[in-house]
């Protein structure tokens, strides 16, 4: 009797479990929402970002495959054209190196005119979409330790050439991309009319500033000055100085989600999901979450988290 009524036990439990529906949060079996792959760059502000991704599309019943802090921005990007990824943050002023050649070199210094080029140009040649952009400025910048700058009264790009063309000590610590890409260093160094030697340089393989930002405040391998951006959070704490780009050879950086135009045809929430939280996200707001990671060690989710849920948009 006692075997005749596990078995009648076990078969209505199988039962109940064939007939229950599936709870699973953001499953396309629950929700019908597809599942969407989300990567970042793999510096501070690429995890904040890409983690608010995640968090705004988890709230909103998607299944998320999390594949943030991907890599620098040729992997990234490559990452996005081969569909391996579905969406990710990138800054307006990338896209005048994407697409070099292809428009004049000032209107990428405009905020609007940079964001709506940078959104035609890459919907037309790989069907990507540019969402509304952050309303703030993550432009390379190089940093001097304060010190120096004091010593030698650099408070531009201007003033530094001249101090590195005359001989001073100058060591830079940076990413490898800062250091080849176009768009960064060498700009730098043709729009200021310096060089810099491979013994002036400390190279990182990853772009994160905060590996950058920590060599040039310890002194490390007898660096002196960093890569840096604009919203960097630690450069006051780490008592360093941004070097005014006076002549404007950077263009604007303003961070935005980018989708594959077949995802996004297939959930176009995900535009209006997305657009309150960039829009909220101005310069001093991105300089005090990025020093929440660089400064304070928390984790970018935790940080990401944190502010969604203090702006109202996630519970």
């Amino acid at each position: 009797m006692k075997q005749f009524t596990k078995k009648v036990l076990f078969a209505l439990l199988a039962l109940a479990l064939l007939t229950t529906p599936a709870f699973t949060t953001g499953t396309k079996e629950s929700t019908g929402k597809p599942t969407i792959t989300v990567g970042s760059k793999i510096d501070t502000e690429g995890a904040l970002l890409g983690n608010m991704i995640v968090l705004m599309l988890e709230n909103n019943g998607f299944r998320v495959v999390d594949k943030t802090q991907t890599g620098s921005t040729p992997i990234v990007r490559s990452a996005i054209t081969a569909g391996e990824i579905d969406i990710y943050p990138e800054y307006t002023g990338n896209a005048y190196y994407f697409f070099s050649g292809e428009s004049e070199a000032d209107l990428w210094k405009d905020f609007q005119a940079g964001y709506k080029k940078a959104a035609e140009l890459d919907l037309n040649a790989n069907n990507i979409v540019w969402l509304t952009p952050a309303p703030a400025n993550n432009t390379w910048a190089i940093a001097v330790r304060g010190d120096l700058a004091e010593r030698e009264s650099l408070e531009t790009l201007e003033d530094l050439a001249a101090y590195v063309n005359a001989g001073g000590h100058f060591k830079l610590a940076a990413s490898e991309e800062f250091v080849s890409s176009e768009a960064a260093l060498p700009a730098f160094e043709k729009g200021y009319g310096f060089t810099l030697r491979e013994n002036q340089l400390l190279v990182f393989a990853g772009g994160n500033t905060t590996l950058t930002e920590q060599a040039a405040a310890s002194g490390q391998e007898q660096v002196n000055a960093a890569m840096a951006y604009g919203t960097d959070g630690q450069l006051a704490a780490l008592g360093l100085q941004v070097l005014t780009d006076t002549k404007n050879i950077q263009p604007v950086y303003a961070p935005s989600p980018i989708i594959r135009k077949s995802a996004l045809e297939q959930s176009p929430e995900i535009a209006t999901i997305l657009e309150p939280v960039f829009k909220s996200l101005d310069l001093e707001t991105l300089q005090l979450l990025n020093s929440r990671i660089a400064v304070e060690g928390q984790s970018p989710r935790m940080v990401a988290e944190n502010y969604l849920k203090e702006i109202g948009e996630v519970q």
